[in-house]
């Protein structure tokens, strides 16, 4: 276990240390992060910093390679050559993706390009299981085609989620760890050797992403691009491939009852299961854009990240649940795997852990929303209670004001006119009931003769 703790904790370091080094560089070089419209970001970002990621791979590596116990477990001369000559292409491709743009098609071929780097280093898919329980092997031909679509679908896949500030490295880190407990406890207790390699890996891998996450957590000091996204994408591909292509299934049969309880299966679904997230993102991704008439690789602002977002998380929390998600996942299928428990155990944490989550992933689901939305909905409704009151006292008021207006002997209000019209009386005028009002000015003698004898 040492040799592992070593390389990751080599990568780790070496990764974080030169990730700031990276960063003015990028600045030097241009190499910076526009805001788009699909973008989460709101100022420009560095970007390329898988170039400090593939520094921990190489570190990793070479020394990994310099240790009698891990250099005879690699199990071709090729491995260490095929892992950084795979890597360097992406990383290359990606660098030039960040800087200056390329299409979807060149993207691809470096992809393929790169998986059959894989392929020459002796990492071929070579077998299947089959639904009566044992395997099914494959001609090398279809194990060639598969092994590079498993490539070219994980970095695709790991791209797709990379679009909140730590999101792609914190659940490949989650993967990576479960991938090193599934190869670790196999190379431990069943004894074989040649696990060592993808336990190596996803230690490595770990490492890498562990020492690029405190620069890229929110708010992220710089991106890792499509340089870091492909190469960490490619790694872990890498290490289910190279736990199958290593493994012979009937070995496990053997070991069943300590290691594990589906010997040909669960090589298999253990990565699916564990990249369920980043395979389910990839899946609804194409699916929709298909049907919308796009790309597949046209950019769209509907991840599963992207959902979180518009119900109301934030982006730290955003990220957080997507953690918590991949840790339930990949936690309940190594659990499975490894600890010797009933399985109803297992299936009942599993549906606690699901309730758990849901309420936090669904803000709607929570019992505190629902009272909320009673709590809201009723001071609504009082709100417009007492509008609607308020304006029917108006209404009342100004009826009351119009009839007192209305005195005897005025003349009706001119028809269409507002309530509480009535005739215009001359400025200075005597009130209507005045007898002035009503009859005509007497002329000064009408008025002295009118007067009483004195």
């Amino acid at each position: 276990m040492r040799e592992y703790v070593l390389a990751l904790l080599l990568a780790a370091a070496t990764t974080y240390l030169l990730t700031p080094l990276v960063r003015r560089g990028a600045i030097a070089a241009q190499l910076i992060q526009t805001v788009r419209a699909r973008d989460v970001h709101v100022q420009p970002t560095p970007r390329a910093g898988g170039l400090a990621m593939y520094a921990g791979l190489a570190a990793g590596l070479l020394v990994a390679n310099q240790l009698s116990y891990l250099r005879a477990a690699f199990p071709s001369p090729r491995t260490v050559p095929g892992l950084l000559l795979a890597g360097g292409v992406l990383v290359v491709t990606g660098l030039i993706d960040d800087r200056w743009g390329i299409g979807a098609i060149s993207k691809l071929a470096a992809q393929v390009a790169a998986g059959g780097i894989l392929v020459w280093s002796q990492i071929v898919l070579a077998w299947v299981p089959s639904p009566s329980g044992g395997t099914i092997l494959l001609p090398p031909q279809l194990g060639l085609i598969l092994t590079i679509l498993i490539v070219v679908v994980t970095v695709n896949a790991v791209n797709f989620i990379d679009g909140l500030d730590g999101l792609a490295a914190g659940i490949v880190a989650i993967a990576a760890c479960a991938f090193l407990v599934y190869s670790y406890t196999l190379a431990r207790v069943v004894g074989i050797h040649s696990q060592s390699v993808p336990t190596l890996i996803a230690a490595i891998l770990a490492g890498m992403c562990i020492g690029f996450l405190p620069h890229n957590f929110h708010p992220a000091r710089i991106f890792m691009g499509d340089t870091g996204s492909m190469l960490i994408g490619l790694l872990l591909a890498y290490v289910p491939l190279s736990s199958t292509a290593l493994l012979d299934p009937n070995v496990l049969l053997h070991y069943s009852h300590t290691v594990n309880r589906y010997p040909t299966v669960l090589p298999l679904v253990v990565p699916v299961a564990i990249l369920i997230i980043p395979y389910a993102d990839l899946l609804l991704a194409v699916v929709r854009r298909t049907r919308a008439g796009m790309s597949p690789f046209d950019a769209d602002k509907k991840h599963l990240h992207h959902r979180l977002l518009s119900v109301g998380h934030s982006h730290r929390s955003s990220v957080l649940i997507m953690y918590f998600w991949a840790a339930l996942f990949t936690g309940v299928v190594t659990s499975l795997s490894l600890i010797r428990t009933d399985l109803i155990v297992l299936v009942v944490l599993t549906l606690v852990a699901v309730l758990a989550l849901l309420p936090v992933t669904m803000p709607r689901l929570r019992p505190t929303h629902w009272t909320k939305r009673h709590r809201v909905a009723v001071a609504e409704a009082q709100a417009r209670g007492l509008r609607q009151a308020a304006a029917a006292a108006r209404q009342a008021e100004a009826i009351r004001r119009a009839e007192a207006a209305r005195l005897p002997g005025a003349p009706p209000a001119p028809v269409g006119a507002p309530p509480g019209t009535h005739p215009a009386v001359p400025v200075g005028a005597p009130p209507a009931s005045h007898p002035a009002a009503t009859h005509p000015a007497a002329s000064p003698r009408e008025r002295t003769s009118a007067a009483p004898p004195g």
